[in-house]
């Protein structure tokens, strides 16, 4: 079908004539279907889990699932923006294949298995303390320049003390806000790991 410029100025003019006659603007229309989808729902107010920009949502949920999810225009940071992930988490939340508990697959296997956070966490926890306990360093080897009494310098090999283990690394994740960043430091330097990341570096 050829559409000149003129007739589709007019098919779009009558088209707004005919929705204008029906009653509703495009803007009620968008509003009318907003409210249907949302009614009857609870409204909650929440972060984006993605980065640490920390912009605000709010999510609507019905029946324990998620129903909509737009950026709230009342928080300070994000003022009703939202990135392109952000703006996609309806979909992510209501995923079929989205995973929502752990799984594992033991040293050998080829096929990953569901387990339980419990049993997950515990494992987690043995292994970081017996990789721990196998490589800590209380001193490390080290070669500095000394002063001799002539005046001259020479290379000496010393002890120092590093109360560290090279077994572990730890990457961490842009959705931490500072104060979990601060906590989460001080526990992995409790441990004695220096291969510290951040996921937002990389």
């Amino acid at each position: 079908m050829d559409l000149s410029r003129r007739d589709f100025l007019k098919l779009s003019g009558s088209t707004a004539v005919a929705a204008g006659a029906i009653g509703l603007t495009p803007e009620e229309a968008a509003a009318k279907e907003l409210e249907l989808r949302t009614k009857g729902s609870t409204e909650t107010t929440t972060i984006c889990p993605y980065c640490s920009v920390g912009c605000g949502l709010i999510v609507h949920t019905k029946d324990g699932k998620v129903v909509n999810a737009e950026g709230d225009p009342d928080h300070p940071i994000s003022e009703g923006t939202l990135c392109s992930k952000g703006q996609s988490l309806f979909q992510i939340v209501n995923n079929p294949k989205r995973l929502t508990k752990p799984r594992y697959r033991a040293a050998g296997a080829t096929d990953w298995k569901e387990v339980e956070w419990d049993w997950a966490l515990d494992e987690i926890a043995k292994r970081v303390k017996d990789a721990r306990d196998r490589t800590f360093k209380l001193t490390s080897k080290s070669k500095i320049k000394e002063k001799q009494p002539d005046g001259t310098e020479k290379d000496v090999e010393k002890d120092f003390t590093v109360n560290r283990t090279d077994a572990i690394a730890h990457v961490g994740s842009a959705a931490l806000d500072n104060e979990e960043c601060y906590m989460l430091q001080k526990l992995l330097r409790s441990w004695g790991v220096v291969y510290i990341e951040h996921q937002a570096r990389i």
